[in-house]
């Protein structure tokens, strides 16, 4: 898989921030067939720092409803990055 196919966005909530501060954690939405190799070598390529573990977990699709029209939202695998100590993503500081 092309690295720049791997991480989709980053996950910004009041929970995930909380994560950057405290432990050092950031969450990104990766691609589902990404693993944790490829997301661990995209997220140090792109933003130059170290990475020290990665945790991942697929988010299903839940149903939505916009008027008379019903869907689902897409599916995507969270990844939880830890970098190593002195390291951090200037993207985040928001």
């Amino acid at each position: 898989m092309e690295l720049y196919n791997v991480i989709k966005e980053p996950i910004i909530t009041e929970k995930s921030m909380a994560l950057k501060e405290k432990e050092n954690k950031y969450v990104f939405a990766c691609d589902l067939k990404a693993n944790k190799i490829e997301i661990a070598n995209a997220v140090e390529k792109f933003f130059n720092v170290k990475v020290v573990s990665v945790a991942t977990s697929t988010v299903k699709p839940r149903a939505k409803r916009v008027g008379q029209y019903a869907g689902y939202t897409s599916a995507y695998k969270k990844a939880i990055v830890k970098l190593a100590d002195g390291n951090k993503i200037d993207a985040f500081n928001i």
